[in-house]
């Protein structure tokens, strides 16, 4: 919040007169040196003393907390009025500018004009049929972490525990806003089905890529012709939903069952889901089947496959020995004590 405040105060700040402020400064304290001379010059004994205790109390008087008592002559009376009257016109001022500040934050805000100001967060650049499930997915997942949505719509299309950003996916300026020089991961959704669609993914990859190369781009993508190009932007990974679906569905034809599993895998479903965890430390340097004991002993997981440098390795054989920066692909009911991976890595190949 402490962020977001921040940014809004730059945004309005920047567009400030600022001469207004500076002569309104330079007026009062004009007008509060005068005044406590005059007052010096009345009411007191004019020493060098009271000549501080003057302006003490023409200061104390402009925020209304003077002492009335100070001043016993009609001059300091009409002082002391002359002040108060000039307080009630700043305080008035820097009422009305709070106030329109709270306005312009709870309006920019309500826009999706505002900024993320969130850190290890997930940003999700566009919007479609595949980021609405994605939303529900990731609510519903032990992983948490912040979600943001960049997308150019009038207003939310997601719940309200998403923070959203009105703005186009491949302009900096609105990257920026949704946090992207410090989020983990970018999820980018095409708009539509349309080629222009992946055209404007790509665009936003390469903007993402210029801003922030350490967060990690997963990018759904309409046509597979497409996906040299996402790669040649460098995107981390790439999906193609269409090819996924019908290997799936070709797999179901042939091994009736197979698509309920899988899709209970990848979601919130009644059973066990997929995760990439860090290799506990008292599993290095153990071959496979120990760290499976041991997996399915401590934490209720079951190994499926091993990541190591840019490739993922599954069905190993009972020689393989586990090695310092391996991460591990389980199925389990959740995360409990597993640490999810947490850094960036590249496009991995099974």
């Amino acid at each position: 919040m402490l962020r977001r405040v921040s940014w809004h105060v730059k945004r309005i700040t920047g567009k400030m007169d600022g001469r207004f402020f500076a002569a309104l400064l330079i007026g009062l304290v004009v007008v509060i040196t005068i005044v406590s001379a005059i007052v010096w010059l009345s009411d007191t004994e004019r020493g060098l003393g009271d000549f501080g205790a003057s302006i003490h109390w023409s200061v104390t008087t402009v925020f209304g907390q003077g002492d009335a008592s100070y001043v016993t002559t009609p001059v300091g009376w009409a002082m002391g009025w002359l002040l108060g009257l000039f307080g009630v016109a700043i305080v008035a001022t820097i009422t009305g500018a709070l106030v329109g500040f709270v306005i312009d934050f709870l309006l920019k805000e309500g826009q999706g004009m505002g900024a993320a100001g969130y850190k290890d967060h997930l940003v999700i650049c566009g919007w479609n049929s595949t980021a609405r499930d994605l939303v529900t997915e990731l609510s519903t997942d032990a992983y948490e972490t912040e979600i943001v949505l960049l997308a150019d719509l009038e207003r939310n299309p997601a719940s309200s525990d998403i923070y959203f950003v009105r703005g186009v996916t491949s302009n900096a300026d609105d990257l920026r806003r949704a946090g992207i020089e410090h989020a983990q991961t970018a999820i980018v959704c095409p708009s539509d089905t349309g080629n222009e669609a992946d055209m404007t993914s790509i665009l936003t990859v390469l903007a993402i890529e210029s801003l922030a190369p350490q967060v990690r781009t997963v990018v759904e993508v309409n046509n597979p012709d497409h996906v040299d190009h996402l790669k040649r932007a460098d995107a981390d990974e790439v999906l193609v939903t269409s090819k996924l679906a019908s290997h799936l569905l070709a797999r179901s034809a042939l091994y009736p069952g197979l698509s309920e599993l899988v899709t209970d895998l990848v979601s919130g479903g009644e059973g066990s889901e997929l995760y990439r965890v860090d290799l506990p430390e008292d599993c290095l340097g153990l071959p496979i089947d120990d760290v499976s004991a041991r997996l399915r002993r401590d934490h209720g997981a079951t190994l499926l496959a091993v990541t190591r440098g840019n490739h993922t390795y599954n069905n190993l054989k009972s020689d393989f020995v586990f090695e310092p920066g391996d991460d591990l692909i389980v199925v389990a009911e959740s995360l409990g004590d597993l640490r999810p991976l947490r850094h960036s890595t590249a496009y991995s190949e099974a």
